[in-house]
């Protein structure tokens, strides 16, 4: 399973990126295997400031709808608009093409109430 070291985690199995103030959102490798074939992302949340922990979104898979739960608190900035006609990237690369948001962060330090590769590992029993 893949749990790039880079990342940080929540419990929710969304993943984050930070870059300056601008946090990059997913869903974990983990979260995509136990969902199964993703057919449809949601997010109406784009230009709306939401709290951490706050759902910005939801997942459609085949038995499935999962809420997709925000890792910092912020402004949705960008939605990966390429996934309203490949949802199925979620899948095959979520860390990279399968990305679902871009959240300005508004209090960065938030980032540190996140897991670790590490605890994320442990989280999971990986």
């Amino acid at each position: 399973m893949n749990i790039p070291a880079n990342l940080k985690y929540t419990k929710d199995h969304e993943w984050v990126s930070l870059e300056g103030d601008v946090a990059t959102v997913g869903i974990t490798d983990f979260a995509q295997r136990e969902l199964g074939d993703i057919v449809y992302v949601e997010v109406e949340t784009l230009d709306q400031t939401l709290a951490k922990d706050e759902v910005f979104g939801t997942v459609e898979a085949v038995k499935t709808v999962s809420d997709l739960f925000l890792p910092l608190s912020g402004e949705i900035i960008e939605f990966n608009e390429d996934l309203e006609s490949n949802p199925e990237t979620v899948n095959s690369d979520p860390y990279g093409a399968g990305w679902m948001v871009k959240v300005k962060v508004s209090d960065v330090s938030e980032v540190e109430s996140l897991l670790s590769s590490e605890d994320y590992k442990a989280l999971i029993g990986a």
